[in-house]
């Protein structure tokens, strides 16, 4: 590859272009270089981004693949701006050995051999059944990047402890669903007055931080990382910040729809709202605004989950939880940065520096030197939800058919193009 220039972009919210070669980040700078030998890319004005870092989906493959495919998967990771996507174990056969993981990742390299990149999350236990730990070695040696026992807590402590320890011994970082399922049993939405009013099983907010607590509790215990999955309630949060101060090794994440929508949107039984945790109260919404502001919350993740339509066609009870968030997760994060929420830069940290720290993802910091992972976002661009603008397989969102503003209009891996809207 010889010299590529992506001319008429803005970076750090300064005009420039960027300088490539190889793959690799020579330098951003004012002026146009004076070399008639190299490849010109018009940005068009767009904004550049590192590639985003996505620790936590779903594709589905193998077993389901009439959800998503990795294939499918991976194409609404490069339109959303998802360079790297940790994709978790809850798969027909369970990723919870060699051979599962081989798939997928041969699964990516034929149909994505250029980017994005899967990185498959081993399941902690055998089948995700909580009664032994899986090949934690094999796994990670198989290509692994993380362990969790997905949407099936474990709840025997002390098993969950091993897990931890061996986890670590292989420098691994186990991710929990902070779930305690005896209280969460048979729920199906938020408890609280809107469920009551709707007849509807209710999950209570306490099964969520009951659970954050134990991790917190068994983190500075055996002093090793745990990262929490997908928070979201206030009371979990001030244990996370509480468990921060005192340097505990936490970490944990959030997703848009925390951040967006409340248990009120669940009023017309619309089954595109049901999710697990559940869409809590506006009060537990604007303290996890808070807290991606501040830090206690160290990453925006999508947890995409997507379904076949018909699997939502049922009573509200009856749906499958999930909301699919690979195409739209960075649109509706750009209008909290509308809000004054957040700005750009807490997007590049939330959403591509942290989950890159954490699980040992390489990050474009747009250095000399550094993989030329990048995507150009059109921050002004409207675009209306739709089954056909979605390249996932699955359409279960709370905003179709809505128009959102903001949109990946093309992705470089490696300083090569994998996906364009221009």
């Amino acid at each position: 590859m010889g010299l590529l220039i992506i001319k008429n972009v803005l970076l750090n919210h300064k005009p420039g272009v960027l300088l490539i070669e190889d793959g690799k980040i020579i330098t951003f700078k004012q002026e146009m270089p004076l070399d008639s030998s190299a490849e010109l890319y018009d940005g068009r004005g767009c904004r550049l981004m590192p590639s985003l870092i996505d620790a936590h989906v779903h594709l589905r493959e193998p077993g389901f693949e009439y959800k998503e495919s990795i294939k499918t998967g991976l194409e609404a990771a490069a339109g959303g701006g998802f360079g790297r996507v940790m994709a978790m174990a809850n798969t027909s056969p369970v990723n919870d050995n060699a051979s599962v993981t081989e798939f997928m990742l041969r699964k990516n390299m034929d149909a994505h051999p250029a980017g994005p990149f899967v990185h498959p999350v081993g399941a902690l236990t055998r089948n995700l059944e909580g009664r032994e730990l899986s090949p934690l070695a094999e796994l990670k040696e198989a290509g692994c990047q993380a362990l969790s026992n997905d949407g099936l807590p474990v709840k025997d402590t002390e098993l969950f402890r091993r897990a931890v320890e061996y986890a670590s011994d292989l420098d691994m970082v186990v991710i929990d669903h902070c779930e305690d399922v005896y209280l969460a049993a048979d729920g199906v939405m938020n408890e609280g007055v809107i469920s009551g009013y709707l007849g509807l099983k209710g999950i209570p907010s306490v099964a969520e931080s009951l659970q954050v607590s134990r991790d917190i509790l068994l983190a500075a215990y055996l002093d090793t990382p745990i990262h929490l999955a997908h928070i979201s309630c206030e009371e979990s949060l001030e244990l996370i910040a509480w468990a921060k101060n005192k340097s505990i090794p936490i970490t944990a994440e959030t997703c848009p729809h925390y951040l967006l929508w409340d248990e009120e949107i669940v009023r017309g039984y619309n089954t595109m709202t049901r999710v697990n945790p559940p869409l809590r109260r506006k009060k537990d919404v604007l303290a996890m605004r808070e807290a991606v502001k501040s830090g206690i919350i160290d990453i925006i993740a999508t947890d995409h989950a997507p379904h076949a339509a018909f699997e939502k066609q049922v009573p509200f009870a009856h749906a499958p939880n999930g909301i699919s968030g690979l195409d739209t997760a960075l649109s509706l994060c750009l209008e909290l940065v509308r809000e004054g929420i957040l700005n750009l830069d807490d997007l590049v940290r939330l959403m591509s520096v942290s989950p890159g720290r954490i699980f040992n993802l390489p990050v474009n910091a747009f250095q000399k030197g550094d993989q030329a992972d990048f995507i150009l976002v059109d921050i002004e661009h409207e675009w209306r939800v739709t089954p056909e603008e979605m390249l996932s397989m699955g359409k279960n969102t709370p905003c179709m058919g809505q128009t959102l503003k903001g949109r990946v209009m093309a992705h470089f891996i490696g300083g090569k193009e994998i996906f364009s809207r221009f």
